[in-house]
């Protein structure tokens, strides 16, 4: 039974100075700030289609730092509890005297009496004309843009006046269509914060590819990229199903001292991303359920069977976009295996090397301070 809240609005603290972050905007994302400040300003929807990389955390530091002056209650959600969880720590930091918290299916934090609340979009059943800002990160994943329930809770959610802000790397094409008939503003950012470009996925053609792993057979693109790659470097291999996990983990065990594997089922997948990302192993391999919304500092990716139709052209972007996040180490190979070239392997190729080519003015490699 869901209860409702008829009294009076709640008033939260104007904090005079709730921001923390001593780092520095690149040109590129100050833009996005500026514009994101804006939309919160005037009460307006705003997207920002910004690379993987490009630090949309960081823009939004500015439009909230002015919301929390302004006495405004922020939810920043997104369709992915891995990213709450990730997200958290470094809110707490940046705005270390604001009431946060973190709202997910298994989350300690239930209260949701928060001023600013991070949130996966199912939990923003809990509320009804709530926040004055509703930040929607990662727009376009699985499960927000394939459910209609989930975008009328992320209204019913907001105040009558309130702002809305959207962030992605890869707009889906209702989103793009909104944009070209200027219906939604768009702010663009094609250069990650370090101002290297995107790793560009090599394709690789494996004949028999999914036979051979059937049969237990390590397949040849893969034994020759695990030979030439940089050992320094931690590896994720993506893969289409659950059932192949154990398959590839068997193939690859004489090879890396350390490897585990990890799904959206897995009751320590929480546990394991954190090992991960403590290099406790040197290589994960995973699901789709990593392919977007958590950062390693560096790592080569490989997708085994890229031409499955679960790795769709966002998917394939998403997934590259997690290499190079580094500026000690801003380049990481990204290898996709599969039996036969697919229109989404293509396309994804050709976006990520349109990305590139619109940064290239932009690209000036600097040192960033980051939180």
């Amino acid at each position: 039974m869901l209860y409702e809240w008829t009294g009076p609005q709640a008033n939260w603290p104007h904090e005079t100075n709730p921001c923390a972050w001593e780092g520095t905007l690149t040109p590129a994302q100050s833009k996005a700030a500026t514009a994101i400040q804006r939309a919160i300003q005037k009460h307006k929807e705003q997207l920002v289609w910004a690379v993987c990389g490009a630090g949309k955390t960081e823009m939004l530091f500015p439009g909230i730092t002015y919301a929390l002056q302004q006495g405004k209650r922020i939810c920043l959600a997104t369709p992915r509890s891995d990213v709450v969880r990730e997200l958290m720590p470094r809110f707490q930091t940046a705005f270390p005297h604001t009431k946060i918290e973190a709202l997910y299916a298994n989350s300690s934090q239930k209260t949701g009496e928060g001023q600013l609340i991070l949130s996966t979009t199912h939990q923003l059943i809990r509320y009804k004309h709530a926040f004055d800002v509703m930040i929607i990160d990662e727009i376009d994943a699985f499960p927000y843009h394939q459910d209609p329930s989930l975008h009328s809770l992320a209204e019913r959610a907001c105040k009558q006046i309130s702002s809305k802000i959207y962030l992605t790397a890869t707009p889906r094409e209702k989103l793009k269509k909104r944009v070209s008939k200027i219906q939604l503003a768009a702010e663009f950012v094609p250069i990650r914060f370090h101002g290297h470009p995107l790793p560009v996925p090599i394709s690789k053609l494996e004949w028999n590819l999914r036979k051979k792993i059937n049969n237990k057979k390590l397949p040849q693109t893969l034994d020759s990229f695990l030979q030439a790659r940089n050992p320094q470097r931690q590896l994720l291999i993506f893969v289409p199903t659950i059932h192949q996990l154990p398959l590839i983990k068997q193939l690859l065990i004489n090879r890396f001292e350390s490897l585990e594997t990890v799904h959206a089922e897995d009751e320590e997948r929480k546990e394991k991303v954190e090992a991960f990302r403590q290099k406790k192993y040197e290589l994960l391999i995973t699901t789709t359920i990593l392919e977007r919304g958590v950062t390693f500092p560096s790592v080569d990716v490989v997708i085994l069977d890229a031409g499955h139709h679960v790795f769709d052209e966002a998917a394939i972007v998403q997934i590259a976009g997690r290499a190079g996040r580094s500026p000690i180490d801003p380049t990481g190979d990204v290898l996709l295996i599969h039996q036969g070239l697919t229109e989404a392997i293509k396309a994804a190729i050709k976006h990520i090397q349109s990305m590139n080519n619109r940064a290239k003015n932009q690209m000036q490699p600097t040192k960033i301070k980051r939180s």
